[in-house]
């Protein structure tokens, strides 16, 4: 059982980042900002595949448009990502983007950081201060030799200072790094600096094998302390798969809520039943299942049911036929090619 950290609630539209809610799922749209069409499209799929939060880039004034048509066209909260022109802020928050994502140091004067304060606070916008390896301070890397952790939790910290001196704390963290270990250190360090919630992430992970290894890697880790509270899986793919990647991550970690596990085992020289294709079959099925169940797709008819007795339900393949079990104890025999569609309609019934 995973004891998560204690931090305070920032609510982002309808999602509730921290103070114990479930963890978050993000993405990135990662279409032209000025291709509205092709951004709403691709918005749209990831909505539809589980995405709970969204970001979008805002690179200039025109870019903005793209909020006001995401904030139409979506059911769940927008995120602008605004760098150094704190007039895209300011833009973005009239055009009723649900949070911010900004450095304060980064913007220019104090008067433009008031500005984006005074302009996220009436509309109770947050901001999510965003630090990673690349964009610390000169200071800082001089300071501390290179991005080091303590360099990027510095950084992120005095951030955080800019705003609370304006009385600002509707804040979310991120103190990303491509180097997983560099990261994890870090996203440790603050969170026992402080209590706002830690949106976490691998930055520039790489391809979808590298990307998803260094990301189940670096926040699983933090994940299973009970460290993190919205999570995103940087990919250079379809953002889609960054969606189920962060899905899954929660699922193996039991953070999931209403969704299924599954176990299968990795077949030997006494499987007698196509079980590769068994078991992708039935996980992509259970894509559709709400219910908090471990689902079972064994190789073995011997050994199977005794080896994931723990699993709510499951098969176990034999010769041309599985048996359907349920807390380890067998129901009945099926046959190879109707063993899924069984399976599926006993798990309808539970």
């Amino acid at each position: 059982m995973i004891t998560r950290r204690i931090s305070r609630a920032v609510r982002v539209g309808s999602v509730t980042i921290g103070g114990g809610a479930p963890v978050s799922v993000q993405s990135m749209l990662n279409t032209s900002a000025h291709d509205i069409e092709g951004s709403v499209r691709q918005a749209r799929a990831l909505e539809e595949a589980g995405c709970e939060i969204i970001r979008a880039a805002v690179p200039d004034m025109d870019a903005v448009r793209l909020i006001a048509a995401l904030k139409e066209q979506l059911h769940i909260p927008v995120v602008a990502d605004i760098h150094f022109d704190y007039r895209l802020a300011l833009e973005s928050a009239a055009a009723g983007v649900d949070k911010i994502r900004i450095n304060p140091g980064n913007i220019g004067d104090e008067s433009r950081v008031r500005a984006v304060v005074q302009a996220c606070r009436e509309r109770s916008i947050p901001i999510r201060i965003g630090v990673n390896s690349g964009s610390v301070e000169k200071e800082l890397l001089s300071k501390y030799g290179g991005a080091t952790p303590q360099a990027m939790a510095e950084s992120v910290m005095r951030h955080v200072a800019i705003l609370e001196k304006h009385d600002f704390t509707d804040i979310v963290l991120s103190i990303k790094s491509s180097d997983v270990s560099r990261m994890i250190e870090a996203y440790r360090i603050v969170a026992a600096q402080c209590d706002y919630p830690l949106h976490l992430g691998v930055t520039e992970a790489g391809t979808y094998r590298m990307g998803l290894i260094k990301s189940a890697v670096g926040i699983g880790a933090l994940l299973a302390d009970g460290i993190g509270d919205t999570i995103r899986v940087s990919l250079t793919d379809d953002p889609v798969r960054e969606i189920e990647a962060g899905q899954d991550i929660l699922r193996a970690l039991d953070l999931a809520g209403d969704t299924p596990r599954l176990v299968s085992c990795p077949t030997c020289g006494r499987t007698r039943i196509n079980l590769i294709a068994l078991a992708n079959e039935v996980e992509k099925r259970l894509r559709d299942v709400h219910k908090k169940i471990t689902v079972a797709v064994m190789g073995c008819a011997v050994n199977g049911p005794g080896e994931a007795s723990a699993a709510d339900i499951g098969i176990a393949g034999g010769d041309g036929c599985a048996l359907l079990f349920k807390k380890g104890q067998i129901i009945r025999k099926v046959p190879e090619s109707e063993v899924v569609d069984a399976l599926m309609a006993e798990i309808e019934k539970m």
